[in-house]
């Protein structure tokens, strides 16, 4: 088994620097300042914009839509289009070293999903993988809940000597991230199907954060060694140089 630094610690408070820590430890990895990081903590209100949402029309009016039903507006560090995470929801990141990685693109994307589903899974609830018709953030290695609603969503991001794949699952509150989906996608001209947002306790009352996060860290642990550790001083220093990196330039 690869061994992984589990990092829990999360910054609720400042939301955006959820995005620059995970642009500082890919950084870091790739450098090989640290090993690998399996990132799994509670995000404050975030719409993480992707590269082809920027390049639209509509951008500036989408960021103020997101801002103006409290979501600080970021620019993602994975693909991917417009994306919601809050504090109902948990955010993930697997940071890897890779000589070559672009080989072993498929091979994460299809680990992290089996791991989601599986997580699920254990938690009673009937967990498939892939893409639904009209579904927000489009991806084939998404999970969803019976073939009806979308709970997890990933991206993957690729750098010299290092990889990270990252996204978010929806524990509860999927209606809120329905609300600021329909006028952030309104303005960029999006198509999708709001009945494809969904929770995870939607499908299963009683299911929370916590139930859900020691579910997820059991089934990777069937595949990575996992180690309680904390990010380096000089990784966190380095995610705050990157802020300005991540925030839209939108008035």
């Amino acid at each position: 088994m690869r061994r992984l630094t589990l990092v829990t610690d999360s910054y609720p408070d400042h939301p955006a620097l959820d995005v620059a820590v995970s642009h500082s430890t890919l950084s870091a990895v790739a450098r090989g300042d640290i090993e690998g990081i399996f990132r799994l903590h509670v995000p404050g209100p975030v719409l993480a914009f992707g590269r082809a949402d920027r390049v639209q029309p509509g951008y500036p009016a989408a960021v103020r839509a997101a801002r103006a039903n409290g979501f600080t507006a970021v620019e993602r560090l994975a693909g991917g289009r417009a994306a919601v995470f809050h504090q109902e929801t948990l955010s993930f990141s697997l940071t890897l070293p890779e000589p070559e990685p672009r080989v072993g693109i498929r091979e994460r994307f299809e680990t992290t999903a089996g791991v989601m589903a599986d997580a699920f899974e254990a938690l009673g609830i009937d967990a498939r993988i892939g893409e639904l018709p009209g579904e927000y953030c489009p991806g084939e290695w998404s999970v969803n809940v019976a073939g009806r609603v979308k709970v997890m969503g990933v991206g993957q991001r690729l750098v010299r000597g290092a990889a990270h794949v990252g996204g978010v699952v929806v524990v509860d509150d999927g209606e809120r991230i329905r609300d600021v989906l329909i006028p952030v996608y309104r303005a960029l001209d999006l198509d999708w199907d709001p009945r494809t947002c969904g929770a995870l306790a939607d499908r299963s009352p009683g299911l929370d954060k916590d139930k859900v996060t020691a579910a997820i860290i059991a089934a990777m642990s069937k595949r990575f060694e996992l180690v309680p550790g904390e990010l380096p001083a000089p990784v966190l220093d380095e995610a705050r140089a990157f802020l300005p990196d991540h925030l839209p330039q939108v008035a």
